[in-house]
């Protein structure tokens, strides 16, 4: 299950095809995160843009890898839980948490969970966001639906992964094409009733592919509000 923070560069993504089933085992994230500095640090853009015109609430940043969204998002005034698989990711986050200052720290609560079976509880935050979670279709629609139950009246579903066109690109995606799925596939898992927005897009960014060439990539971005 890769909760992948993409901001830094593409590359950082690549690996061979043969080590797509460790992504789903607790031992690859928590080997990842042991190594140090799996990613920039910064948080991702999607978030920051769609992030802040809200008021800030409460909010689930799902697959919270090192902590860089969750902490943009409390250095904010949000109050935010961060649910990782990877102790040793959670434990990251929160060293970086306490170099951001005491204010910051103490508005973020961490949370070890496998979010493929968790349940946040039903209507409880302001703000869901999931960014760059890759599961087989039938998983990645539970949890999603999970994640949309999450949402308050009135509060945002924000799902970012990487589009299935960068398949075909210079900076490849490693697994098979079920992990990879456009807003509007991600989309089927919401009834219109119930969402006053559903926005689908795929944004262009520049990445760095194994080589260390630019090119361009493709997010695939579900933004919801929830009728309230």
């Amino acid at each position: 299950m890769s909760h992948n923070h993409t901001d830094q560069q593409d590359a950082g993504h690549r690996h061979d095809e043969g080590d797509t089933a460790r992504f789903f085992t607790q031992d690859f994230w928590e080997d990842r995160y042991r190594e140090g500095n799996a990613w920039s640090g910064n948080p991702n853009p999607v978030l920051v843009q769609h992030a802040t015109p809200l008021r800030p609430g409460t909010a689930l940043d799902v697959g919270s890898g090192e902590g860089a969204d969750a902490i943009w998002l409390a250095a904010r005034g949000w109050r935010v839980t961060g649910a990782d698989w990877s102790s040793s990711g959670l434990e990251s986050s929160a060293r970086t948490a306490a170099d951001a200052g005491a204010e910051i720290a103490g508005r973020i609560t961490w949370r070890q969970a496998d979010v493929r079976t968790w349940d946040p509880a039903p209507e409880r935050f302001d703000l869901v966001s999931a960014q760059f979670m890759h599961l087989p279709r039938t998983e990645l629609h539970a949890l999603h639906r999970t994640l949309a139950a999450a949402v308050r009246p009135g509060g945002t579903l924000l799902v970012v992964s990487h589009h299935p066109a960068d398949r075909e690109s210079s900076v490849g995606r490693p697994g098979s094409a079920d992990l990879f799925a456009t807003g509007e596939e991600m989309a089927v898992v919401l009834d219109p009733a119930e969402w006053a927005v559903i926005e689908v897009s795929a944004p262009e960014r520049v990445g760095v592919d194994p080589e260390g060439r630019e090119t361009v990539v493709r997010d695939a971005v579900l933004r919801a509000v929830r009728t309230g």
